[in-house]
């Protein structure tokens, strides 16, 4: 195995992912994570640049699942109700295609994130790395 330094987060970045637009609301995204098992999703502009970051953390920071006992209905109904753009972290921290795995990986260690979305120079997104996969690549899985 090569050593991770000098692996190429092109060689385990996630090429296909799901991805919002700031006029999508949070209902959406609550479904889309659970179906999908996702943790993050990125928030593209129309020329797929990506302008935002919504996490698990974010929808259930604005569901308020933790504080309003709210009916499945209620909280769907909620959650239609707001759009991305309101709790999407921005600005996003990206990383280049041709940058090492151990760049990633220090990246996320030090802002304490979970994925990086992965950007051409001209800064639309062709990929997606997550500390999961990472994980896989340091492990002989990726």
């Amino acid at each position: 195995m090569r050593d991770m330094a000098s692996k190429r987060v092109a060689e385990v970045m996630q090429q296909e992912f799901a991805a919002l637009r700031c006029g999508d609301r949070l209902d959406l995204v609550d479904q889309i994570m659970g179906l999908g098992r996702i943790r993050h999703l990125p928030v593209q502009d129309a020329a797929g640049r990506v302008v935002g970051i919504v996490s698990q953390r974010s929808l259930l920071d604005a569901s308020l699942s933790r504080v309003l006992d709210f009916e499945p209905a209620q909280r769907r109904a909620f959650l239609r109700s707001i759009e991305v753009d309101e709790v999407m972290s921005q600005p996003v921290e990206t990383i280049a295609p041709d940058a090492s795995l151990a760049e990633a990986a220090r990246r996320m260690a030090i802002l304490k994130i979970g994925c990086l979305p992965v950007v051409r120079p001209d800064g639309v997104m062709v990929g997606l790395v997550t500390e999961t996969d990472l994980l896989a690549a340091a492990y002989g899985n990726g």
